[in-house]
């Protein structure tokens, strides 16, 4: 038996989870338009050592809207785009992660907790497999459903460049 654990491969877009018996499941994903690095303010998708310090929204229905970690009560549809054209929605649930390495991915202006960096669902209309998000790892919902019932807190994130 080995620890589960995520890899996030950013030139490739995509993600590998493994978990404890050794099994791995890939998916797609959609990080940083702004490619990686670690700076707050960046809006680019930090890299290296992290763990999942939080699960947010376990229950919620698919094209559940999240601001601020918390549901707001509607569901995403597409026409929602219109009012907000740049908006990076966050969907049915939520991986928040937490750097592991100080002065690189953890306090001070590289925290990655601090900038709020998570593993999202997002709408089905947007590409999976190009970078695109505003910092955040953007997956299908159904796809971080599945992710989401097999993953605890303090599961290891690698995110490599």
């Amino acid at each position: 038996m080995t620890a589960p654990g995520i890899h996030i491969d950013i030139p490739t877009q995509q993600l590998r989870f493994t978990d404890g018996s050794g099994r791995g499941r890939g998916y797609a994903v959609s990080t940083a338009a702004n490619g990686a690095g670690e700076r707050n303010g960046s809006l680019c998708t930090p890299r290296g050592r992290h763990v999942v310090r939080a699960r947010i929204g376990g229950g919620a229905r698919p094209n559940a809207v999240f601001v601020a970690r918390r549901p707001t009560g509607e569901l995403y549809r597409p026409e929602m785009r219109a009012d907000f054209p740049d908006r990076d929605w966050i969907l049915t649930r939520i991986l928040w992660l937490s750097g592991t390495e100080p002065g690189f991915n953890r306090l001070g202006d590289v925290d990655t907790m601090r900038r709020f960096i998570y593993i999202h669902g997002a709408p089905d209309d947007v590409p999976m497999g190009n970078p695109g998000s505003h910092g955040c790892i953007r997956m299908r919902n159904r796809d971080i459903i599945e992710l989401f019932d097999r993953v605890p807190v303090g599961t290891p994130v690698v995110i490599e460049a």
